[in-house]
């Protein structure tokens, strides 16, 4: 056993041994203390339930009784109707559902659940539609009258065992947890002890106190996080100092000369915001979200001629060599009579090569280099940098985007991704930054009309108008979720290679069927992350200059291929993809003076699936959508140190806690920007903070 009390193995607690314990190591609670912050999911509000003999018409009340029948048939017009019979003190209610078939199979017989909604009369019996349910589980003794927590639970573990190891850990431990806040936080944000919080989340008095000591353990978890966003952010604010690079008039207006358009009104704010930050002697550390076609990479070649104006290098790097070849097609357009000494810097360059590039770079010779990761590997120094422009930023994590100021006297970075952010994750991920939005786009550019394509009927339409607008001169993107199909089929049939489920849409078989079969007319292109550079640059050469009208792709198309002649884009089994990467790809067609179309393919008929897809085609907003994506998806890991996995938080959720995450952010930044978090009163809550999150946000673990 532990000399910490609360460092004690959870098998240690009464009733919990060495079998329960593995069963709690699944839930990722190992020590007492994970098992006072594991919070309940929700709560059974067992104090004011209605007996059946006390109903009234439609009035929200709540019932307790036990399933004794379940049903799922067919009505009118292909609907069905799912009910659920429950038994309570001698009477009968019926909870019913359409068109909702997989209900039946959440219900077990004779087992005891709440019915929560307002009820009717029809035939006789008491009703409710769609009633909220709420499963109790096999709690012992008397349930009525309480108000009792629902834990997320593993196998073998059942609900009443958790609450009675939950209340004994509480009833034992809660006193020794440390109260990390002050007096001063807890009253100005109405926040109960630590103790009490812990006490009540697991053993409420009522559902008021529950809510309560629930936002108190949010609170803090968001707190300690935010903390650490303001510390990073203070720590670029002090010590990171950069070169002044002023923007005069004369300098703004021979940069502008060099694009053949001019500045939207976003564009023009945006370029204020940067302009500022680049002659105010501090690093500029900002991030630029920007809808697609928005315009983003005029901004970023406009931010790094100011810099090459001043006399210092300016670096842009792209997640992959597909994007840095794209932006450098676009500065070598946009640079064509331009004296700036400009460099494309990969990793396909050989070791020759190379050394010669890198011999420019610390010599100061070349004054813009575009590249990928290669630009912050060994070996690559500058001369005197004054700007990292950093383009889709959610393909990094955390250290690499820091690394140009660890390697270097600190430059001025921008940050840009064209994927918008949720509001939350902006005020997390990127809270160290300053932030600039671009929501409008070019004159001009017109809204792409989006299709789900469902049922062979809608299917055979389909395609007949896109082999009618390719034999019109235009191009098509069809993107595929993944390289290869099904192993086991050796000649998939094209209806089964573009049916929505069954895992066969590769991108190899798509190609081969298409050139031979429905396109069979038209040049067809093929290009996928597996290919060796040399085969997809020249796949996407032949398709930007018109020889191939077709591209068969998986998602490598996704930012930065600008084809403004491709007016069309097919996603096969579109549901395996996130709303906002739809978006992104959604983005790469009608970029030039035609129509833009974009075909969902998908069969899948989950109520998530229609729910998203749908929201695609009614929505061209891509700071909505990324809002939408964010609630059905989540985040992933907040900090981009790996895309996908667990947040480094241990009970806020930044969907359901956005209020509390805003009033935890005001009080941290408000303590470290006045220098009072640096007092002795927060040591301890200092300690705390640089314990969780000093790694992750490359923070000193020094005072």
């Amino acid at each position: 056993m532990s000399d910490e009390p609360l460092q004690t193995a959870v098998q240690y607690l009464p009733g919990v041994g060495p079998r329960r314990a593995e069963m709690l190591e699944r839930l990722g609670i190992h020590t007492v203390e994970d098992l006072l912050w594991y919070m309940p999911r929700d709560v059974l509000d067992l104090t004011q339930l209605t007996s059946m003999f006390q109903l009234e018409k439609d009035k929200l009340q709540t019932v307790c009784g036990r399933v004794v029948d379940r049903d799922t048939r067919d009505i009118s017009n292909g609907r069905t109707l799912t009910a659920i019979l429950i038994s309570s003190d001698g009477g009968f209610l019926r909870g019913t559902w359409f068109n909702q078939p997989w209900m039946l199979r959440k219900f077990r017989d004779g087992e005891t659940v709440l019915f929560s909604g307002k009820p009717k009369r029809r035939g006789g019996r008491w009703e409710i539609s769609n009633p909220h349910v709420q499963w109790i589980g096999d709690e012992e003794g008397e349930i009525s009258g309480r108000v009792l927590p629902q834990y997320g639970l593993t196998e073998g573990l059942k609900m009443h065992e958790m609450r009675r190891i939950t209340r004994a850990a509480v009833e034992e431990y809660a006193a020794l947890i440390p109260e990390h806040l002050t007096e001063e936080v807890r009253s100005a944000n109405q926040l109960p002890t630590i103790q009490g919080a812990i006490t009540q989340v697991h053993c409420p008095d009522s559902v008021k106190r529950y809510h309560a000591a629930c936002r108190r353990l949010v609170f803090d978890d968001l707190f300690e996080f935010q903390l650490a966003v303001a510390m990073r952010r203070r720590a670029w604010k002090k010590f990171a100092t950069a070169a002044k690079l002023p923007t005069t008039p004369k300098i703004d207006a021979r940069i502008r000369r060099l694009f053949p358009f001019d500045f939207t009104k976003g564009q023009n704010e945006a370029i204020a915001a940067i302009v500022e930050g680049l002659d105010s002697g501090q690093s500029m550390h900002r991030l630029l979200q920007a809808d697609v076609g928005a315009g983003k990479t005029a901004i970023a070649v406009y931010t790094m001629l100011v810099a090459i104006a001043a006399g210092y290098q300016a670096v842009l790097m792209t997640p992959t060599e597909l994007l840095a070849n794209q932006h450098w097609q676009t500065i070598e357009s946009t640079l064509a009579h331009s004296r700036v000494n400009r460099m494309l810097l990969t990793g396909s360059l050989t070791p020759a090569a190379r050394r010669d590039a890198l011999a420019s770079i610390e010599s100061g010779d070349v004054q813009l280099i575009v590249g990928t990761q290669a630009l912050i590997q060994k070996g690559v120094k500058f001369d005197k940098l004054g700007v990292a422009v950093i383009d889709e930023q959610h393909k990094f994590g955390v250290a690499q985007r820091a690394h140009f100021s660890i390697e270097n006297d600190a430059p001025h970075i921008l940050v840009m991704t064209a994927t918008p952010i949720p509001r939350s994750l902006c005020l997390t991920q990127f809270g160290d930054l300053d932030l600039t939005s671009i929501t409008d786009l070019p004159p001009g550019r017109q809204k792409v009309v989006t299709s789900r394509v469902y049922g062979q009927r809608l299917k055979d339409k389909a395609w007949e108008f896109i082999k009618q607008q390719l034999a019109n001169g235009r191009q098509a993107y069809i993107v595929c979720p993944r390289v290869e199909g099904d192993a086991n089929i050796v000649e998939p049939s094209a209806e089964a290679l573009f049916d929505a489920g069954d895992g066969l849409a590769g991108a190899e078989e798509v190609y081969q069927q298409l050139s031979s079969g429905l396109l069979k007319d038209f040049s067809v292109g093929l290009v996928h992350g597996q290919m060796d550079r040399d085969r997809k640059a020249a796949a996407m050469e032949a398709f930007r200059d018109g020889e191939t009208k077709a591209l068969v792709s998986t998602t490598v198309v996704e930012v930065g291929v600008d084809v403004p002649n491709a007016t069309m884009m097919i996603i096969f089994q579109a549901e395996r993809f996130g709303l906002s990467q739809l978006h992104q790809l959604r983005g790469r067609v009608g970029r030039g003076s035609f129509q833009g179309y974009c075909f969902l393919f998908s069969d899948a008929d989950t109520p998530e699936a229609i729910k998203r897809l749908s929201a695609l085609e009614e929505c061209s907003d891509g700071f909505k959508i990324a809002e939408v994506d964010f609630e059905i998806r989540g985040p992933g890991d907040i900090l981009g140190t790996r895309q996908h996995g667990q947040l480094p938080l241990r009970v806020a959720n930044l969907i359901r806690d956005q209020k509390t995450l805003i009033e935890a952010r005001r009080t941290a930044f408000q303590l470290v920007e006045t220098g009072e978090f640096d007092m002795p009163p927060y040591a301890p809550l200092k300690v705390r903070v640089l314990e969780r999150f000093s790694k992750l946000m490359a923070l000193p673990k020094t005072g």
